[in-house]
């Protein structure tokens, strides 16, 4: 199956709170999305990682994917190796995407900022015909995306796109809340209490994207950031 866009990132929810909303809008354009969580989320302190995978199904659904994968990855001890490199190539190969979204540069949580680095290198590293991968036994074709974004996550950093979701951002809540155990939920009170599990986390997930929306004068966005510079074929294509 070839992708439009696919999602790599490090745990289950990321993809939902970084960019479900550009999700969304594209699958209603009738471009086809994917996402692959690199981990299984297991050093979480709530839940499980049984459990997780349930809620990213369920998430997957809301969001109207194509497919939704994990690599297994340990989480928290993964690096930049060969050996994890070599599993994203395959993937990324075997889906062909014209755009790959990925963690932010750098952030609260470590992973996301190893992710990031991890995803970029094998974006590379996939477009280069002597790196032999294969998949069901066969080999394998280079394959490079033309684009790479990375989602903006806890921390601020300034986006070099924005992305109005004004119209998904329901539907984008939805999705995120399918992580029962990781986000506000009264049947989760007896369990420990984290940073993203305080009903304070969700108002600024909406903080950030009305902030986000102001500078193209909407009411929700996503904000992205790119290594190389973007181009549009028409300047009437800016907001």
């Amino acid at each position: 199956m070839k992708l439009d866009i696919l999602v790599l990132a490090v745990h289950p929810d990321d993809a939902e709170l970084g960019c479900a909303g550009v999700i969304l809008k594209h699958n209603a354009m009738g471009k086809k999305t994917g996402i692959v969580d690199l981990t299984r989320g297991e050093l979480g302190t709530r839940g499980s990682a049984e459990i997780r995978a349930a809620e990213a199904e369920a998430a997957g659904r809301i969001l109207g994917l194509a497919l939704r994968e994990n690599l297994g990855i340990p989480d928290g001890f993964f690096q930049n190796t060969p050996e994890y490199q070599l599993k994203i190539v395959e993937v990324i190969r075997r889906y062909q995407p014209e755009i790959v979204i990925t963690n932010a540069y750098h952030d609260r949580h470590p992973d996301h900022g190893r992710a990031s680095e991890l995803v970029e290198t094998s974006c590379f590293l996939a477009g280069l015909r002597k790196i032999e991968t294969f998949h069901d036994g066969q080999p394998q074709e280079a394959w490079r995306p033309k684009q790479l974004l990375h989602f903006i996550q806890d921390r601020y950093i300034e986006p070099d796109i924005l992305v109005d979701i004004t119209d998904y951002w329901d539907t984008k809540v939805a999705s995120i809340m399918a992580y029962r155990s990781q986000f506000h939920n009264p049947n989760w009170e007896n369990e420990p209490q984290t940073y993203i599990s305080s009903p304070e986390f969700i108002k600024g997930v909406e903080a950030r994207a009305r902030e986000m929306a102001r500078s193209i004068q909407t009411r929700y966005a996503e904000g992205f950031t790119s290594r190389k510079i973007l181009g549009v074929d028409s300047l009437f294509d800016l907001k």
